[in-house]
């Protein structure tokens, strides 16, 4: 059973390395689960709420901490808003550009241009003062704000101060401009998980009252007016309408629902008027799980992500040790000039910020995640992702993933004597607890009412069919396996597409033909996935092996596992592990029910057509929330995306910052380019991390 964890909002989150130094005190503090995701501004733990905040305030001060409701997703305010620091950096700018000109048109050097020049500086770089401060009296003299503050004021005491608030008003407008774009890909983010319906029309007696989602209750009675979205999973009693299902599939063509059939939450109902009545509370509701999934899937990260995050750890320190050593080496051992060497060793300071790394690389994975779940791709962590982007094998079941599912008796042999309608009223009776689609297609092939007392004795036999006694009479339906298993003479073996034999008291009565059809863009993923370079695409089935055969051919399979009982999936699946690269990935996809032990079992494990299965998403690392096949090879097109990115901006940022460090140490860079190679490198990868977005 999935642990409770609990979300709490972190206003005030302005720096990617603070929100590492967070999640680090509290798993030192005992938390068995802790995660400070920077992109979205939270902390998402296991265990007491009021010793995490304490924690947080003792290693972040100016964070203010907001315990989360828990029906609250993407409807929170942001009290930061970046627009407010113009109000600072304008005067700022223009006290600047006067100090300059005074300084080198006029040439005065005195108190009073001094004076312009700190009155420009505290202007910007008050809070970065303030918050080096408050950091370092609680041990952490590491961060960004530490750095650019003693980079600075070195400048100032070695008289660099047209550089020193130069750099400071520099560090703080690119800051701006990251916090902008972090907002802005918080807001797409938010805009994928704004899913949620603001209110209910629940229906009590005559009257129609407005309340919130979270207070109804399984069997309340709510309407849905044309326009609205559905506040919660229900079946519609009154009415028929078009429902858009894009924010949960991705697709963009409406769906027709009517009298009796599920309506999940977060569709929004276009034309008719519905009545429905609940059959989930809000926080069992699809939408519910969804927002879930996706919120929590930066818990899982991927190799990368937790490479850099602790490379960023040793990286900063190491570092500044640098730079103390060349600020004091040179000139106590050579008698080189104080100033001169103290200046490098102050641009190295500035370069040493980790935020292009430690911020752009969670953001380009979120980011990642989010364009899935625009597409109707739920992927449940970092790591999954990554694995995808290297898909080699891809192992497909037959029945709901590429057949739709949707069964008819097409054809009725009989023999030993027994009429169609005998053999048919018998299977039928036989499947009446069964939910298989197959046994689904016999009981509407039927049409009549079954009288279920008639049933005495009911036994699923696993991969093989089902026993019931009815009245006294045997009846076995199953494959040609359950007839030689209980040694059934019969004549028949090997018929063209999906059987159900029929046994009455130990005699063969017949078989019923049942025809799936496959769907429609099922032979164009297998295409898809083979242009991606995935090596094998291969069908792992219960049926049996002619149908099997004929599905494989149409749809253009490299190979087939027929006649296949679920430990038998499991055991093709390790077959092929021990076969394969071990950089290489092996992908399962299934219905999620069914396939829960091979889903588990898998590299990557994909539940498709899993619209509102609690056991798929569950089980499964990837659902895909309709039943289209095509949506995994836009999924590995998605994973490798991200993955370009990622490494885009991991190479970017270290060979910029590895660069200005050498030119830091020859001293042939100021702090001018060393607030590009920290806050430029970092702006320049938040961009880059927001493509995956779009």
């Amino acid at each position: 059973m999935a642990k409770k964890l609990k979300k709490l909002k972190l206003e005030g989150l302005d720096c990617a390395s603070c929100a590492y130094e967070i999640e680090e005190a509290l798993k030192k503090e005992g938390f068995e689960f802790a995660l400070v995701n920077f992109a979205t501004k939270e902390a998402v733990i296991e265990g007491d709420i009021e010793k995490a905040k304490e924690i947080i305030k003792r290693v972040e001060p100016g964070v203010e901490v907001i315990e989360k409701d828990e029906h609250e997703h993407a409807h929170h305010h942001d009290h930061d808003d970046p627009k407010e620091m113009l109000h600072f950096i304008i005067p700022s700018l223009l006290l600047f550009i006067i100090g300059i000109v005074l300084m080198y048109y006029y040439n005065y050097d005195n108190a009073f241009v001094l004076g312009i020049f700190v009155v420009s500086y505290l202007l910007v770089g008050w809070k970065v003062l303030r918050n080096a401060f408050v950091n370092s009296i609680h041990g952490n003299v590491f961060d960004e704000n530490f750095l650019i503050a003693i980079a600075t004021l070195g400048a100032f005491a070695i008289r660099e101060y047209p550089e020193a608030v130069g750099v400071m008003l520099f560090y703080t407008v690119g800051e701006f401009f990251q916090d902008l774009a972090i907002n802005r890909s918080r807001r797409s983010i938010k805009a994928l998980l704004a899913l949620k319906a603001e209110y209910a029309n629940l229906k009590v007696g005559d009257k129609i009252v407005k309340v919130k989602p979270e207070e109804l209750e399984v069997g309340d009675v709510i309407i849905i007016k044309p326009g609205e979205r559905v506040p919660v999973d229900g079946v519609i009693i009154e009415g028929s309408s078009n429902v858009d299902t894009s924010a949960l599939t991705g697709e963009s063509v409406p769906r027709t629902v009517k009298e009796g059939e599920e309506i999940l939450s977060g569709m929004v109902n276009l034309s008719g008027l519905l009545t429905v009545k609940v059959t989930k509370e809000l926080r069992e509701s699809t939408i519910s799980r969804i927002l879930e999934l996706v919120e929590n899937a930066s818990a899982r990260k991927a190799k990368t992500e937790k490479f850099i995050t602790r490379f960023a750890h040793y990286y900063t320190p190491a570092v500044v040790g640098l730079a103390v050593l060349i600020a004091t080496v040179p000139p106590l051992a050579f008698g080189e000039p104080f100033s001169e060497w103290l200046y490098r060793a102050l641009v190295l300071l500035v370069i040493s910020c980790p935020c292009a790394l430690v911020l752009s690389i969670p953001l380009g994975y979120f980011g990642g995640i989010g364009r899935a779940a625009r597409e109707g791709i739920l992927v449940k962590g970092s790591n999954f992702l990554d694995a995808l982007s290297r898909t080699t094998i891809v192992a497909f079941d037959k029945t709901g993933t590429l057949t739709k599912g949707v069964f008819k008796v097409t054809k009725i042999e009989t023999r030993n004597g027994f009429s169609e309608e005998e053999i048919l009223r018998f299977a039928a009776l036989a499947e009446a607890h069964s939910n298989h689609p197959i046994a689904k297609a016999i009981k509407d092939t039927h049409g009549k009412e079954i009288n279920e007392t008639q049933i005495k004795e009911h036994e699923e036999i696993a991969g093989h069919g089902v026993r019931a006694r009815i009245d006294g009479t045997e009846i076995m339906v199953g494959n040609d396996r359950l007839l030689h298993k209980f040694n059934i003479e019969h004549d028949t073996c090997h018929v063209k597409g999906t059987v159900a034999h029929v046994v009455v008291n130990e005699k063969y009565a017949g078989y019923l033909v049942i025809s799936d059809e496959i769907k429609e863009d099922a032979p164009k993923a297998v295409k898809e996935l083979k242009r991606l370079g995935v090596k094998k695409v291969i069908m792992v089935t219960g049926d049996s092996k002619d149908v099997a055969e004929e599905i494989a051919r149409q749809i253009g399979l490299d190979e087939f596992y027929a006649e296949l009982l679920p430990e038998d999936k499991v055991r093709v699946i390790e077959e092929l592990e021990k076969k394969k690269d071990p950089k290489d990935t092996i992908v399962f996809v299934g219905d999620g029910i069914n396939d829960a032990p091979v889903i588990a079992r898998a590299d990557v494990g994909v539940a498709m057509g899993a619209l509102g299965s609690d056991a798929a998403i569950e089980t499964a690392d990837i659902v895909v929330m309709d039943d289209k096949p095509s949506k995994l090879p836009r999924g590995i097109k998605i994973a490798r995306k991200t993955q370009k990115i990622v490494w885009q901006n991991i190479i970017f940022a270290l060979g910029v910052k590895l660069a200005f460090i050498s030119l830091g140490i020859l001293g042939e860079a100021t702090m001018w380019e060393a607030v590009f190679a920290d806050v430029g490198v970092a702006l320049i990868a938040v961009f880059n991390a927001m493509r995956i977005l779009r």
